[in-house]
């Protein structure tokens, strides 16, 4: 910074503000400094700045599955609303391991990041309960381990019945829901489901609610080779908890010679970027990823700036985290787009 100041001509406070984004600089002076650092490839040095601030620049990341479609694009979301802020994302896997998730919501990333957007998927409320958090942490999406936690994702009921609803508009009746498990996303959406099924005055049928292990195309694919290959009645449409299991359904559907949507209409959620290229396309539930990176980040900015200021206050050093006492639990926008996987001009006779 000292070399930078003097290829600017100006003070070394003057080039801290400036790299630090501190809005109280004119405009040619912000100028000035950015081309001595362009020029002299000034580069920030993240170690010795935590050292000082206390803080990293980094957030951590945790979601189940990098593979899978659904929490790539997430990541994306993150990463790109991070950027804008001028912070980095770490991104770390859990692999859906609820001894994983465990460590991080007790604050095993908190030695590399200020904070912590965690994606649980099978981590027990009951596991956690007692806990408060004593760092920066939002979770996102529908699993909740505890209220105490702030989070934001889509109100998944709400979502699935949305979904059935639109499969009810188009005359069907049999329809499946494919994807109960012990997840409490599974729970919810199965809920959904149910309630939309209720408020038409179709009954519940048990066998039209089709259990699998994992939300994945394979597990998609063999329960709906099973349930073709049945005793029971060829069904008018398949709700898919999420779009891997909905992509599996349309292969199995088009390899047992089933037409989609005339015979079989399907629906899923996530809205993958995939789910427009399938045959035909998959008509899907699209949460709002940015909507949910931004009001994450927001959360997550709030509770590191009321650390820090614990920070200065506390004699002792102790700090509190100050944002998390009301424990928002934010739902984020969604919405139905409708493709050829659903869409009918006629009910099915």
């Amino acid at each position: 910074m000292r070399d930078v100041a003097e290829h600017a001509g100006v003070s070394v406070r003057t080039v801290s503000n400036v790299v630090s984004g501190y809005e109280h600089v004119s405009p040619d002076t912000r100028a000035k400094v950015q081309r001595s650092l362009d020029e002299l490839g000034y580069r920030m040095d993240y170690l010795a700045r935590g050292l000082r601030s206390g803080r990293t620049g980094f957030i951590a990341l945790a979601v189940p599955f990098l593979a899978e479609p659904y929490f790539a694009e997430l990541a994306q979301a993150v990463i790109r609303a991070a950027g804008r802020r001028g912070i980095t994302v770490l991104v770390e896997s859990t692999a859906g391991d609820s001894g994983v998730e465990r460590q991080i919501i007790e604050g095993g990333l908190t030695n590399v990041a200020d904070g912590v957007l965690l994606s649980a998927l099978t981590l027990p409320a009951g596991d956690v309960a007692a806990k408060k958090p004593d760092f920066p942490l939002v979770m996102l999406g529908e699993h909740s381990v505890g209220d105490q936690f702030p989070r934001v994702g889509i109100d998944n009921v709400a979502a699935a019945r949305t979904a059935v609803e639109h499969l009810l508009e188009q005359g069907c009746r049999w329809i499946v829901a494919l994807g109960r498990n012990g997840s409490e996303n599974g729970r919810q959406r199965t809920e959904g489901y149910e309630q939309a099924m209720s408020a038409a005055r179709v009954r519940r049928v048990n066998w039209l609610v089709v259990p699998v292990e994992d939300w994945t195309r394979d597990q998609g694919y063999a329960a709906v080779r099973e349930l073709l290959e049945g005793d029971g009645p060829l069904p008018d449409a398949i709700f898919a908890f999420n779009d891997a299991l909905a992509v599996g359904a349309l292969r199995a559907l088009d390899a047992s010679g089933v037409r989609v949507p005339e015979d079989v209409a399907v629906v899923g959620i996530d809205a993958i970027q995939e789910s427009a290229y399938t045959h035909p396309p998959l008509t899907s539930i699209a949460p709002d990823l940015d909507a949910i990176a931004e009001r994450a980040l927001a959360l997550l900015e709030e509770q590191i700036q009321s650390r820090g200021a614990s920070e200065e206050a506390a004699p002792d050093g102790e700090a509190q985290v100050g944002a998390v006492v009301a424990a928002p639990q934010e739902p984020t926008p969604y919405r139905l787009v409708v493709r050829e996987s659903s869409r009918r001009e006629a009910p099915r006779e």
